[in-house]
């Protein structure tokens, strides 16, 4: 049954698209026939506008234009599903949209709240770097400013001698595992 609907959309899709007083008639033929998921990921195939990025660069990092915006954001170190979600909730971006599908100024809002949380009321307990222990302010940390900073924290563990930094100079498991039976390879 769905290779016969797909031949005929196809079909229909090949000769109408041309025409914008079509494309109501091809949506609704491809909700009502086929299940919800499977209907939606088929008609936005066929939307694909022209301004679509299979690549995009955002804060030095390349984000997959094909997956969804919230999934396609935790690509960039210190973004994570929860907080993704946050950002475009704040930015008032569908969250069911493709990356790739973004505008210029859409990107620019994501920025922006990625760069400046605290402006856009999003609460000290979201933030992944909390009371920083030189400054003591709240600060989400993200891209290349996030391995520099585990860096510099495991350099002060060292440096100060501290269980757990003793525990990453010899190279062994920090956090409390078992040793003994598990681990015996370096990698």
């Amino acid at each position: 049954l769905y290779c016969m609907i797909m031949e005929r959309l196809w079909l229909f899709t090949s000769f109408f698209t041309s025409c914008p007083s079509h494309l109501s008639y091809i949506s609704h033929l491809i909700h009502v026939c086929l299940p919800c998921a499977f209907s939606t990921m088929l008609f936005r195939s066929l939307m694909q506008s022209q301004e679509f990025q299979h690549i995009l660069r955002i804060l030095n990092t390349n984000v997959e234009g094909k997956r969804n915006v919230v999934f396609a954001l935790t690509k960039i170190k210190g973004l994570g599903r929860r907080f993704a979600d946050l950002i475009c909730k704040k930015a008032e971006i569908d969250v069911d949209k493709r990356a790739g599908e973004l505008t210029a100024d859409e990107i620019e809002k994501l920025v922006a709240i990625i760069q400046n949380p605290r402006q856009f009321k999003i609460p000290l307990w979201f933030l992944n770097r909390q009371k920083d222990w030189k400054t003591g302010k709240y600060s989400q940390v993200f891209a290349q400013n996030f391995d520099a900073k585990l860096r510099d924290d495991v350099e002060r563990l060292k440096k100060i001698r501290a269980h757990r930094g003793l525990r990453h100079w010899w190279g062994i498991r920090v956090r409390g595992q078992h040793t003994c039976s598990t681990g015996r390879r370096k990698h």
